[in-house]
């Protein structure tokens, strides 16, 4: 595919009263995070009005993004040593690209105009401070501010309601930031594939899940441990070794809270429960694993108390100790799943010209030091129809493409490919 880079700008908050703004501060949740960047691609068809030309498209994505920094301030600035001190408001539109600085903006956009007439919009969020539900709280704001909409927020003293509920230290000790990298992030060449279970496949899966110990195990769960099974034995086959392995799930925190957080509360507000699989037979049993998976979250609900209890620090440090405990170098594979169904969905992303027609994760191939072994649900728009987007090291995911078992409950589904675009 052909790309032209007709421009780059920064886009600036509308209003400087954003400067007067106190400076934002990292929770303590959010220090514990890497600076990564998770990258998103939103695929629109031409735009049927054919009043809309892409010059007053591109002019009013500008302007409305420019408002929407208004609302949420943070994301325009810089983090400072760990620390997010924000006092420097600006926001970027630069080549796509994966960070990893602390110096660079929280967001990073790319408009991309196809020769077809269709629009792809590239959003880079920086995981330091942006995790699911901030960024599709900042895409609500964005659209509607684009539609002409209030997109504004209830209540603004909330957006940083994180931090003073869990007050970042001076320092976070550099072992357990060491630790998180060597665990989730691999180099080497990881490939990206869409999956889609049609309603049918999952109603067929939560029943195959389905056991005395678990009778109602939700779709999330099922999925879960479908994809689980089926990527430990890809992972397996891979390497030649009968390995142990552990599935992490991101639990938002915001609805669990006493009381509970707007969806609009910036930075990570989550965390991520363990489920370990020790066995190293090599008949994987898909009931077993989702009791596994779902008695993971019963057990994160009693620890709940521990993190509103002030004690945050000793609820992240048992939790990285366990992981580390379990994780000697290469002994052990680990996955990670996050359902988006509740969330990013494709009439957030509604400028007003349709919905998209697709979302992905803005890579299918790569090769750098990058986070793998990941699933991500993501509702298809079509009855209870899920779809996961998987990434794995490239040799399992030519397993996974191959493993009978596994597509009989799934179809491929592949990204908008044109031949040319034009950016």
């Amino acid at each position: 595919m052909e790309v032209h880079i007709t421009s780059k700008e920064m886009v600036k908050p509308f209003s400087q009263q954003v400067y007067l703004q106190k400076p934002f501060s990292l929770s303590l949740l959010d220090q514990f995070i890497p600076a990564h960047y998770t990258p998103l691609l939103f695929f629109y068809a031409k735009p049927v009005d054919s009043r809309l030309d892409t010059d007053q498209i591109l002019a009013r994505l500008k302007t409305s993004l420019s408002k929407a920094l208004d609302h949420f301030y943070p994301l325009a600035g810089r983090t400072i040593d760990n620390l997010a001190r924000v006092d420097q408001p600006v926001a970027s539109m630069p080549k796509l690209l994966q960070y990893s600085d602390f110096n660079i903006p929280h967001i990073a956009l790319q408009i991309n105009v196809f020769d077809c007439g269709g629009i792809a919009i590239g959003m880079c969020g920086s995981h330091k401070l942006v995790d699911a539900s901030t960024g599709s709280a900042f895409l609500k704001c964005w659209t509607a501010l684009y539609r002409g909409s209030h997109g504004g927020i209830p209540d603004p003293d909330m957006i940083d309601a994180g931090s003073r509920l869990f007050p970042p230290l001076e320092s976070i000790p550099q072992n357990y930031l060491s630790s998180i990298e060597t665990i989730w992030f691999q180099e080497g060449w990881h490939t990206t594939r869409r999956f889609v279970f049609d309603e049918h496949a999952v109603a067929t899966l939560k029943l195959k899940a389905k056991s005395k110990s678990l009778n109602h195990p939700s779709r999330t769960v099922t999925l879960a441990a479908f994809l689980w099974k089926h990527a430990m034995l890809a992972s397996r086959a891979a390497s030649g070794r009968l390995k142990p392995s552990v599935l992490t799930q991101s639990v938002n925190l915001r609805q669990r809270m006493k009381p509970k957080l707007p969806e609009y509360t910036i930075g990570n507000l989550y965390t991520a429960v363990a489920s370990t699989y020790n066995s190293t037979e090599r008949d994987v049993e898909l009931q077993q694993l989702a009791y596994l998976v779902r008695e993971a979250m019963v057990s994160f609900n009693d620890q709940m108390s521990l993190l509103q209890s002030g004690d945050a620090l000793k609820f992240m440090t048992d939790q990285h100790n366990e992981l580390a405990e379990i994780a000697p170098q290469g002994e052990v594979d680990f996955f990670d799943c996050t359902s988006w169904l509740n969330t990013l969905d494709e009439v957030e992303g509604d400028f007003g010209w349709g919905p998209p027609v697709s979302v992905s994760r803005g890579w299918s191939e790569s090769r750098y030091y990058s986070f793998a072994n990941a699933f991500v649900l993501k509702a298809t728009g079509q009855g209870n129809g899920v779809e996961a987007m998987v990434t794995l090291d490239a040799k399992a995911m030519d397993n996974l493409e191959h493993d009978p078992d596994f597509l009989a409950f799934v179809s491929p589904d592949s990204s908008p490919s044109p031949n040319k675009s034009k950016i």
